[in-house]
């Protein structure tokens, strides 16, 4: 377990406001200047002790000549090796993890590049840490005792559900599980149980918003909207804002960071806090993976500060934001923008992670389809649609009907089996779909983020 202090691990309620600003913890949140640079630097220097338990930054340490007492300053975060996404997938099941399994008390997973996924554990300590961050955020927009909160995400071994179910019930609101799927159904317990909150994908929200002016029924008992998992725009947010009578609140997380609620919005809306007493962020060039200047998007790199079972150091996300160096008028130190794009190739699709390499897997391990395939990505009735054309292979191709619809119905279950997410696929003749000189594109997404 990492040495600890008395502020290392610890998050206390301590709700309390000046003016109109709310404060889960109030100390942790404002902290600032050496203050923050004290206690950013100490629980680095533990965060790499507990690292070094871990059989690849062993390796890497050895590779690159490292030291870790050498690693002391925040500065020097700058000589350890990045950590990618890859490397959590080829360590597959535990080899991130710093802790006995029997000190484990919960895993999670995230899809990967192919078949296998990427494994997060958690211990105790990360699961009380991992509640008081979402505390935070949920007190930070105003939501308390009393507020009713209805959780539209995934229950399952993806991060949502739980990560923002218990940090709701810990800062005292009425949570109800409802997890994903039904929407009727959503929308009458939104009406019947008076719902003041609601924490969903964008896109789920604006469909849900269509479902209820048809089905006639009063959702004025919302007041606030949390959304994440999608990029959505500020046009986006207005027309959530119209369509549903809430205020619209951005949410960030990974799951090899805890989850959701790694950063997040205040009530001022202007850009997104990321708790700089947890987590310690870069911005580089994705190319280069040098540092960027101030004020220049980048890729972000992130080295949680608190994580037990699994510590990771220099983490490449994969998203392009930039840091907010000025100060928010609510007085919490740290912001980036909010997330852009990506670097890398990876489509989300109502919320869920997928790769193209996923797909391909998938697919080229059917003897009864080609090499070629083409992905389209569309957003129909504000909902994503998968839909995946792929060649037969030639020796299998005889034109029946019948073998053509078993076939098809063969890859739509895998796919669904491995992705998660329901997908269309369309079986086309042999030679049918483009080639390419140079680097296959393989997937259109005809969807307009607005």
């Amino acid at each position: 377990m990492l040495q600890s202090d008395k502020v290392f691990w610890l998050f206390l309620p301590n709700t309390m406001t000046r003016g109109m600003t709310q404060y889960w913890d109030e100390s942790m949140e404002r902290l600032n200047g050496p203050d923050l640079k004290e206690i950013q630097e100490k629980r680095l220097r533990n965060t790499v002790i507990q690292a070094m338990k871990i059989g690849y930054y062993q390796k890497k340490f050895k590779e690159s000549g490292i030291k870790p007492e050498s690693i002391k300053k925040i500065d020097d975060i700058t000589k350890v090796p990045f950590t990618m996404k890859k490397d959590l997938r080829e360590s597959y099941p535990f080899g991130f993890i710093a802790v006995p399994i029997s000190d484990v008390i919960r895993i999670h997973t995230t899809s990967g590049t192919t078949g296998k996924p990427t494994v997060v554990g958690y211990t105790k300590k990360d699961l009380d840490n991992w509640a008081g961050l979402i505390a935070r955020n949920l007190t930070m927009i105003g939501l308390k005792k009393g507020d009713v909160f209805q959780n539209m995400v995934n229950y399952g071994m993806f991060t949502g559900g739980l990560g923002f179910h218990y940090g709701a019930e810990l800062c005292g609101l009425t949570v109800i599980p409802s997890a994903t799927g039904n929407t009727k159904r959503q929308i009458e317990m939104i009406h019947d149980f008076s719902v003041t909150a609601i924490h969903c994908t964008p896109s789920y929200a604006l469909h849900l918003s269509e479902v209820a002016e048809e089905e006639k029924t009063d959702l004025s008992s919302l007041k606030t909207g949390i959304f994440g998992a999608e990029p959505w725009s500020e046009t986006m947010r207005k027309e959530l804002e119209d369509a549903l009578g809430i205020t619209a609140f951005d949410s960030y997380g990974l799951s090899e960071l805890y989850g959701p609620g790694v950063a997040f919005e205040c009530e001022e809306r202007d850009g997104l806090h990321i708790w700089h007493d947890s987590y310690l962020v870069e911005i580089i060039d994705s190319k280069t993976g040098e540092q960027c200047t101030d004020g220049e998007r980048g890729e972000l790199v992130v080295t949680p500060l608190v994580k037990e079972a699994m510590p990771l150091l220099r983490y490449r996300t994969g998203d392009v934001t930039m840091k907010i160096e000025d100060g928010c008028l609510c007085r919490r130190a740290g912001r980036i923008e909010r997330i852009t794009g990506r670097s890398d190739d990876m489509l989300v699709i109502r919320g869920i992670n997928v790769f193209p390499s996923q797909i391909e897997h998938v697919l080229l391990s059917r003897p009864e389809v080609g090499n070629q395939f083409m992905v389209y990505v569309d957003r129909i009735n504000h909902l994503d649609e998968l839909t995946i054309e792929v060649e037969v292979n030639r020796e299998f191709f005889s034109g029946e009907l019948h073998d053509l619809a078993n076939l098809q119905n063969k890859l739509v279950k895998t796919l669904h089996d491995a992705l998660e997410i329901r997908t269309k696929v369309k079986l086309v003749e042999p030679g049918s779909l483009p080639r390419f000189e140079g680097k296959a594109k393989r997937v259109i997404d005809r969807r307009e983020i607005y």
